[in-house]
């Protein structure tokens, strides 16, 4: 295994070339998602690992802190993008990940977009009361017009996320 001495994407020198740019490709994901780095790394190094690991594999493997690793973990399951494998021949709790499509995009839906939605909309009311209080009629006329619109989208993605999950099978 060929290590370069300077890894442009910061990945640890711990892991393999195949798995570093595994785990870049998560954490490039990730990013769009919004979602912190190390939830890129774990998902990456677990996608690409022919056995479960541990939280102490990742820690060691990944160079992340203890924290890190069991929050992103955390995250990870809640999401349904990883699972407790089982079988595990010692104490520790060993995990591997879910390679659905379905299963990963159900519970992005679920845990961070619907959520958003739900919020969203109370917070489209406030603004909307807000732009009330605007003197300007021409202001308060244009922000109307950009709050209607919002809340068109709010109703829109109400919609067609149950539609979503469905064909997700979630």
């Amino acid at each position: 295994m060929e290590v370069p001495p300077d890894d442009p994407h910061g990945m640890p020198q711990t892991l393999g070339t195949l798995e570093r740019q595994v785990v870049s490709f998560f954490v490039d994901g990730v990013r769009v998602l919004g979602l912190p780095r190390s939830i890129g790394e774990i998902y990456g190094l677990l996608f690409i690992s022919q056995e479960p690991l541990s939280l102490d594999d990742l820690v060691n493997r990944l160079e992340i802190s203890k924290g890190s690793a069991s929050q992103g973990l955390r995250t990870l399951k809640e999401l349904g993008a990883v699972k407790e494998a089982v079988g595990a021949t010692d104490r520790r709790t060993y995990y591997e990940p879910a390679v659905e499509l379905k299963r990963l995009a159900g519970g992005f839906i679920r845990e961070q977009v619907r959520p958003h939605i739900e919020s969203g909309k109370s917070k489209i009311q406030q603004l909307a009361r807000s732009a009330q209080s605007i003197e300007d009629p021409e202001r308060r006329e244009f922000l109307g017009e950009r709050l209607d619109r919002l809340s068109q989208w709010m109703r829109s993605g109400g919609r067609v996320l149950p539609i979503l999950q469905k064909l997700l099978g979630q």
